[in-house]
């Protein structure tokens, strides 16, 4: 039986649709059994509706069985949409039900309640969890994020490519690298499209955007950690300078804030969850990496070693000053130190121990990593041997810039953590559908 129509879509056109014999079909959320009259609600992920069954409604044997139906089973009622005393206000006269399957064997986590259940739990039963509204919502949410960024870099004159994930060489210095066995050869799981965007710019696309999953073999237990996840990738060529590129990712969060914000059942989802706006002034805060030093010591008191990464507490700290000072969600944090970038980031002119690398903070968590690259061949090999590479192992990248390479730069996004901090979650494996942590490899 095909499904046309989701209970929402029900709901709206009630004046349309109202004495209008409908199919409804999903999930029993819950039966009341009241001998002649029968009450069952149907939800599907939009929404709940109620069917009320009435002796004489339609067969005996359909009727009775009504007051047998398990929690969970998938079901299809025929009947007549008219107005009702419900929540939704619409409910169905029923005429008729078709049962497609039932649960087999008691129900280890019960959709309507697993936000009570531990998260480990929930994500043994996750085909469970994610039939519980509020966990729907959170996917709803991200699947508007992954297309308000294509929407958006489509809008902007970029190229949507596809690169391969499996590569010959890792792209961050000191990041661990999932090995693979490729035909006899070792080869690795990308932990980031970097080399291959920066060949479609250097191929002649100019511009280019990516929604793609990345691997990081990093043993890291935190709440904001994943060893896959999604990243919304850019680059971008015959750019002036970093700014650029801020102004694209800035650009992005813009368009994404009138995605969520503007769409009225997106914008009750982040109501439900507590968000009652996102908050982007006219241009969002730079700060140097340096200054944050002196911000993070002289306002509160936290000393971070001269040319070292901010840590979790200094970026949850950073966050806090743009909402104090800027009244902004987000802050940009620039230049930051050599020792903490990967070798393709552009140094600075004359002061080579900081380079055009930025951040992006969003509620005090980084979701957001860019710069400028190096495009410029000779140096661009030293860099590697700075960082202690063999440039060897890296020649079928370096190849990419011995026949003109204009000058780019460009960033990745995780989505994850996108979704993440806008909803307020306390944990980023809520919001990947199939998480992967160390000790994590089911379902």
């Amino acid at each position: 039986m095909m499904k046309d129509r989701f209970i929402e879509e029900l709901i709206r056109l009630i004046d349309d649709l109202e004495g209008k014999e409908v199919s409804v079909c999903g999930w029993v959320h819950s039966v009341r059994d009241l001998g002649r009259i029968k009450f069952l609600v149907i939800r599907d992920r939009t929404g709940t509706l109620q069917a009320v069954f009435k002796r004489g409604c339609c067969s005996e044997e359909e009727f009775r069985g009504v007051g047998r139906l398990k929690l969970e089973s998938v079901v299809c009622v025929l009947g007549e949409l008219v107005r009702g005393k419900t929540k939704e206000g619409v409910e169905l006269k029923a005429r008729g039900l078709r049962v497609l399957t039932e649960p087999v064997e008691p129900l280890p986590l019960e959709p309507a309640t697993s936000l009570e259940a531990g998260l480990a739990t929930r994500l043994n039963y996750r085909w469970l969890d994610t039939r519980n509204p509020r966990v729907t919502k959170i996917f709803l949410v991200e699947a508007a994020v992954a297309k308000a960024f294509r929407e958006y870099y489509t809008s902007r004159g970029f190229v949507e490519i596809f690169t391969s994930k499996i590569v010959a060489a890792g792209t961050e210095s000191g990041a661990e690298v999932f090995p693979v066995i490729y035909f006899g050869r070792e080869a690795y799981l990308a932990q980031s499209p970097q080399f291959y965007k920066q060949m479609g710019v250097i191929g002649g696309f100019e511009r280019v955007f990516e929604i793609g999953p990345v691997f990081r073999a990093e043993p890291h237990h935190t709440t904001r950690h994943l060893t896959e996840y999604h990243s919304l990738d850019i680059e971008m060529g015959f750019i002036d300078g970093p700014e650029d590129v801020m102004r694209e990712v800035e650009g992005f969060f813009r368009h994404v804030r009138k995605t969520l914000m503007g769409d009225p059942t997106l914008r009750v989802i982040l109501e439900e969850f507590g968000v009652e706006d996102i908050r982007i002034p006219r241009e969002i805060p730079r700060v140097s990496i340096r200054d944050a030093y002196r911000i993070l010591e002289e306002r509160y008191g936290k000393k971070l070693p001269y040319g070292e990464d901010l840590d979790p507490e200094a970026e949850r700290l950073m966050g806090r000053y743009a909402s104090e000072v800027y009244d902004s969600d987000f802050i940009f944090i620039t230049e930051y130190p050599w020792a903490a970038r990967p070798f393709y980031t552009m140094r600075l002119e004359g002061d080579p121990q900081w380079t055009t690398g930025f951040d992006l903070l969003y509620r005090g968590l980084e979701v957001v990593t860019g710069s400028q690259r190096e495009h410029r061949y000779e140096v661009l090999l030293d860099n590697i041997k700075d960082k202690g590479l063999d440039p060897e192992a890296f020649k079928f990248y370096l190849d990419f810039f011995k026949h003109g390479a204009p000058p780019h730069g460009g960033a990745g996004m995780g989505l994850e953590r996108i979704v993440m901090q806008t909803l307020r979650l306390k944990n980023i494996r809520e919001a990947r559908l199939l998480p992967r942590d160390p000790e994590r490899l089911l379902p």
